[in-house]
């Protein structure tokens, strides 16, 4: 399995050797990277039951759960670490999910497409909704329920107490941004962090 470009990061942000939980998890091509080449032990979750069978088929060990309802049932530090790979627009409830990550591993990684890059702003001042490469749907046809910027992400994890240990813009195609780069709100498409808490 070839892994996205932010994939490809978040494997690199992982330390080898960790027990990891993928949240929204697709076909397992994280999940597989990380076992097959990082000495990892995981489990991924999808609500896809398309995904879960290719990842199951892939010998990815995945479960079929809602991450709106169903975290409570992992143990409280399971996991060492929680991913949450562009899946954070697409729950209903992101303050819940981020709290049971939490509770559920010490690192977090979550990444998301960012709203408030200029050339969505610009879309929306034409009367249009933003189609880009990171948020590539109509407005109708969207799986994405919440739209953030990477300043609103910001502040719901310092309401919640997760400190940023780093963030990693990423451009529109999904690659690291320079260390220097400025304006990240206005000018990443995406973020990934690594989180912990205070």
């Amino acid at each position: 399995m070839t892994l996205r470009p932010d994939l490809n990061l978040i494997a690199h942000l992982v330390p080898g050797s960790s027990r990891v939980l993928d949240l929204g998890c697709g076909d397992g091509s994280l999940l597989h990277h990380l076992i097959s080449d990082h000495d990892c032990t995981g489990t991924g979750v999808e609500i896809d039951p398309d995904l879960v069978l290719t990842a199951i088929m892939a010998g990815i060990p995945v479960m079929e759960l809602d991450l709106d309802a169903d975290l409570g049932l992992f143990a409280t530090g399971s996991f060492d670490t929680v991913v949450l790979s562009r899946t954070i627009q697409t729950i209903r409830q992101p303050e819940l999910v981020l709290r049971e990550m939490a509770r559920i591993g010490s690192r977090l990684i979550v990444s998301a497409p960012n709203f408030g890059l200029l050339q969505h702003r610009l879309m929306l001042l034409r009367g249009h909704m933003p189609i880009s490469r990171e948020l590539p749907y109509s407005w109708y046809d969207t799986p994405n329920l919440r739209f953030t910027t990477l300043v609103d992400l910001e502040d719901l994890f310092a309401k919640l107490g997760l400190v940023i240990d780093q963030r990693v813009n990423l451009s529109l195609t999904g690659e690291p941004l320079g260390k220097g780069f400025r304006a990240a709100n206005l000018r990443a498409g995406a973020a990934v962090y690594v989180l912990s808490q205070q």
